[in-house]
C-alpha cells in the first residue's frame, strides 16, 4: 500500500520538508529567512538574498506546520519571516512590495502581481494558523491588488509595474492570475469574507473557461494587455524563470486542483468537468512514456520544448490527483504512480526535501543554485491537501 495514502505518512513527509528548512532558514542577524539552501545537503550559499516569493512562501509553509500540529517551532518560524514581510518587504512610500532584497537592502522594486499574490497566500495562511498580523498583512496585500492591478473590464490581474506605479507593462500573464486565485481562496478560506471568494471564481472562470476558448481549452501563459495570446513571447528564451515558453503541464494540474478547491465552497459542476479535463490533458500532451515524469514545457502537440522533470510539477499532480479521487477512485492510480516517482526520483533519500529540477532520463546537470523561491512550498502545500481530503474521506 502507498504509505502516503495514510495520515501518517503524509505528516512524515512534511516534518521532513520543514525539517530540511528549519532551523537553518532562520536569520537572526538580517531576519527573515534564508532560503539559498543547497538541495543536496542543505548547506547555505547565499545568506544575503530575500526575493518577496520566497519569504512569503516561507511564512506560508510554516503556517502549514501549525495547521497540522505540526513542531512547536513553526510558530516561531510563521511569527519571524511575517515580521520580515510586512517591515523589510514593503515600501511604505509606494505601498507596494519590494521584489528583492540584499540583506534589508532593496535591490529590485518592480511590482509584480505575482509576488502580491503570494503575500496576501501568507497573510491568509497565517491568520488561519492563529498568527498576530497575518489578518492585517493578508488585507494590505489585497487592497494592493485591487487598486493596482486589478483590471475589471477583463476579470483578470495585470501582471507588473515601476516601483513608483506609474508604469504598467503590457505583458499579462497566466502565472499571476493564477496564484492570485490560490491566494483568494486560501483568504476566504481564513476569514469568510465573501468578497475573497467572488474574486477567485471570478479569475478562474475568465482565465479557464473564456480564455482558453482560443486553445481549445489548453492554458497558454503569455498575452497582451487585451489578452491576446503572444506567442512569440520568449520563444527564444524558453528557460526563462517564471515565463518560458510553451504550454506547462504542472499548470494544467494546479489549475485543475484549484478549480477543485472553489468547487468546496461554490459546487459548480463546470469547476469539476474543467478540473478533469485540465488534468487529463496534462498527462496527454506532458507525460513522459518513455522515462515517467512531466515534461516541464510542451508544444501544442506534446513535442517537449523543455524535457526536464521539476519537483513543483509533480507536487501540483499529487495535489489535483488527491482531489479528484475523492470524487472518481480511478485517480488514486495516478496518486500512487505519481508519489512511486517522486519517491525514486524527486525526493532527497536522505533528507526528505525535494529536488528542483532533473534532466529527462533524472541525472542533476548542476546544482540548481540561484535566488531561491522554492523552500518546500509545493510539496507541503499539496501534501497538506491530501491530508485534508484523507481527514474528510472518499
Amino acid at each position: 500500500m502507498n504509505i502516503y495514502r495514510t495520515e501518517v505518512g503524509l505528516r512524515h513527509q512534511l516534518r521532513e520538508v520543514l525539517n530540511f528548512y528549519y532551523p537553518a532558514c532562520i536569520d537572526t542577524n538580517v531576519g527573515g529567512y534564508i532560503a539559498q539552501l543547497d538541495e543536496r545537503d542543505g548547506h547555505v550559499y547565499d545568506t544575503q538574498t530575500r526575493h518577496l516569493v520566497a519569504t512569503a512562501r516561507g511564512v506560508q509553509n510554516f503556517s502549514l506546520g501549525v495547521l497540522v500540529n505540526g513542531p512547536d517551532w513553526c510558530r516561531f518560524a510563521t511569527e519571524h519571516g511575517l515580521q520580515f514581510l510586512s517591515a523589510a518587504h514593503w515600501d511604505p512610500e509606494n505601498e507596494g512590495y519590494d521584489w528583492i532584497l540584499d540583506g534589508r537592502e532593496t535591490t529590485d522594486a518592480t511590482r509584480h502581481c505575482y509576488g502580491h499574490a503570494f503575500v496576501l497566500l501568507a497573510g491568509a495562511r497565517a491568520h488561519r494558523a492563529g498568527v498576530h498580523g497575518g489578518r492585517a498583512e493578508l488585507e494590505r496585500a489585497f487592497d494592493v491588488m485591487e487598486k493596482r492591478f486589478w483590471e475589471p473590464e477583463h476579470g483578470l490581474y495585470a501582471d507588473e509595474a515601476s516601483t513608483d506605479w506609474s508604469t504598467l507593462s503590457s505583458y499579462r500573464g497566466q502565472n499571476a492570475n493564477m496564484h492570485a486565485c490560490e491566494a483568494l481562496i486560501a483568504a476566504y478560506e481564513g476569514t469568510n469574507d465573501e468578497q475573497y471568494l467572488e474574486r477567485a471564481y471570478t479569475v478562474a472562470e475568465t482565465f479557464t473557461r473564456e480564455i482558453t476558448r482560443a486553445t481549445d481549452g489548453l492554458l497558454w501563459e503569455h498575452y497582451t494587455e487585451e489578452w491576446e495570446r503572444d506567442l512569440e513571447y520568449n520563444r527564444e528564451s524558453p528557460r526563462h524563470r517564471f515565463r518560458p515558453w510553451g504550454y506547462q503541464p504542472g499548470h494544467h494540474v494546479e489549475w485543475a486542483k484549484l478549480l477543485l478547491l472553489l468547487y468546496e465552497h461554490r459546487p459548480q459542476e463546470w469547476l469539476v468537468e474543467r478540473a478533469r479535463e485540465l488534468f487529463e490533458s496534462a498527462v496527454e500532451l506532458g507525460w513522459d512514456d518513455e522515462h515517467g515524469g512531466f515534461y516541464y514545457t510542451v508544444e501544442e502537440n506534446g513535442e517537449p520544448v523543455i524535457a526536464d522533470k521539476y519537483g513543483w510539477v509533480h507536487a501540483e499532480a499529487i495535489g489535483a490527483s488527491a482531489l479528484l479521487s475523492a470524487r472518481d477512485e480511478r485517480y488514486l492510480e495516478w496518486y500512487d504512480r505519481l508519489w512511486s516517482y517522486a519517491r525514486e526520483h524527486l525526493i532527497n533519500p536522505k533528507y526528505g526535501n525535494w529536488y528542483e529540477r532533473l534532466t529527462r532520463e533524472h541525472e542533476r546537470d548542476d546544482p540548481n543554485r540561484g535566488i531561491a523561491v522554492e523552500p518546500g512550498y509545493h510539496p507541503l502545500t499539496n501534501g497538506w491537501l491530501a491530508m485534508e481530503v484523507l481527514s474528510n474521506g472518499p
